[in-house]
């Protein structure tokens, strides 16, 4: 894993002396990691990441670790809505909607593996607490994406995938707030897209019998707080 740092000047203390407990993966839907990493490092956005990593593999930190970057934005996870003060931030180099969405690359992959196995060691993360940007923002944001490869993490131990299907008759949106997801209109979706991308049409009883499994196996852990 290469690693470079290049310092983004929107950062700033992470708010009630809040360690990370969370990690949030994003794609950057820009045309390269340069593109990303100058976007992210301009005051005039306002936006940051902690790293970034390119299509081959490189990874750049824009911020530090202890700092809290502005990558989440309006959202929440179980009762944590200021995502940025209890997160890290990864952005993956990739084009997203601007090329049809193109699948991440197996170098780029393999810097994830490394990075985050480093990020949760350091900070006691569990995999459960690794997620998208679209799970805390349903409806907003839709990023890394269907074509991101979550089952390799949890192969890994870095996130997590379900292991059994549970009540086929379970309430999803209860379910699904068990779990950690907020309740909006756009929670289904955005389930689907990290666990059943193929899936379409209407709440289905593998939707329910698969978010029950996730919520039974990982509850969203409330004692995290609420900040």
């Amino acid at each position: 894993m290469i690693l470079t740092e290049t310092q983004s000047p929107n950062s700033g203390p992470r708010r009630l002396g809040q360690d990370p407990d969370m990690v949030v993966l994003h794609h950057t839907a820009m045309q390269s990691a340069e593109a990303a990493i100058a976007r992210l490092c301009d005051p005039a956005f306002e936006v940051s990441a902690h790293y970034v990593i390119a299509e081959n593999g490189a990874v750049t930190r824009l911020v530090p670790e202890d700092l809290r970057a502005w990558h989440a934005g309006a959202g929440q996870w179980g009762k944590v809505v200021d995502v940025n003060s209890h997160s890290i931030g990864i952005e993956l180099a990739n084009a997203g909607p601007l090329v049809d969405f193109p699948p991440f690359a197996a170098a780029q992959m393999d810097a994830l593996e490394v990075l985050l196995a480093g990020i949760m060691a350091r900070h006691n993360i569990r995999a459960e607490r690794v997620i998208a940007h679209s799970d805390m923002a349903p409806g907003r944001k839709a990023d890394p994406g269907a074509k991101f490869d979550w089952q390799r993490l949890a192969n890994a131990g870095l996130s997590i995938w379900p292991e059994a299907k549970g009540d086929p008759d379970a309430d999803f949106l209860t379910s699904a707030k068990a779990f950690g997801y907020p309740d909006t209109p756009d929670t289904l979706a955005a389930f689907r897209l990290r666990f059943c991308p193929i899936a379409t049409g209407p709440e289905s009883a593998i939707d329910r019998a698969i978010i029950d499994a996730l919520a039974k196996r990982w509850p969203v852990d409330a004692s995290l707080g609420t900040a």
